[in-house]
């Protein structure tokens, strides 16, 4: 059976990205057949995968969603290979128009769904990473989504937004994806010698951690994070011995149920 994630936060700058990455990766490396769709017309999880130009690419998930909405056969086109033991689907900004076709669509909200109907079978997990924002891409990958992954950064302000996004998903589960959970919240960017970031993580534990899951295994502020997505490879290969690659490592374990 394969398992569709979603890593989404509508505030940007939380590690989301690097979350997406190094969740897929890590969960290859446990010999699990996984493809990370790239969702953000900015196309950070291309770029981190090694794609330096995203713009310059013939054919997206922009053009994948057309052919879907148009009934082109599509097979596995457009499905690219990373190095790391990952196929992946890139983005660029011709997203932002397919955002706005989506909108004069019949089933609009089913259309990402459609195409991921025809792919699942091909792996064992699929990770879908958003832009920051709730426009119509969002909506499609809560739509075909099993879970959700929230990437929290250790500060007060990316909290503010957390309970919108929350009632998003919960909206999306009544409406239109009765299958859709929450994973968890998982905290990052953590500076593990300030009080400040550990009241952060108390007060996200206090505000949800009755209702919702959040991961015991949190993720440090690291400028080796930083760099690999100039590396264009996962935390793993970059700095495999890094307090950040343990810390992925032991997420990863939660997200299969090995802890």
């Amino acid at each position: 059976m394969c398992k569709v994630i979603m890593c989404g936060n509508q505030k940007g700058g939380v590690g989301k990205t690097v979350s997406a990455v190094n969740l897929g990766i890590g969960l290859a490396k446990l010999g699990n057949k996984v493809v990370c769709i790239d969702a953000d017309s900015q196309g950070n999880l291309s770029v981190s995968l090694g794609i330096a130009e995203p713009d310059s690419l013939d054919y997206t998930l922009a053009d994948i969603l057309r052919d879907t909405i148009n009934e082109i056969e599509i097979g596995r086109k457009g499905i690219l290979h990373h190095e790391e033991n990952i196929d992946f689907i890139p983005a660029n900004i011709d997203l932002s128009d397919m955002e706005i076709q989506l909108i004069n669509t019949i089933g609009r909200e089913t259309i990402l769904k459609q195409y991921i109907e025809q792919i699942k079978d091909y792996y064992d997990y699929i990770i879908i990473d958003c832009s920051p924002n709730l426009g119509m891409i969002t909506i499609n990958a809560l739509t075909c989504a099993d879970g959700v992954v929230i990437p929290v950064q250790a500060s007060y302000l990316p909290l503010k937004g957390l309970q919108m996004l929350i009632k998003t998903i919960m909206k999306i589960k009544r409406q239109l994806n009765p299958k859709l959970e929450i994973e968890g919240i998982l905290i990052t960017m953590v500076d593990g010698r300030t009080n400040y970031a550990k009241e952060i993580i108390q007060l996200l534990k206090n505000e949800y951690g009755d209702t919702i899951r959040i991961f015991k295994n949190v993720i440090p502020r690291s400028i080796k994070q930083d760099e690999t997505t100039v590396s264009g490879n996962s935390i793993y290969k970059y700095a495999k011995n890094s307090k950040v690659a343990k810390s992925y490592e032991a997420f990863v374990s939660e997200i299969v149920g090995e802890v």
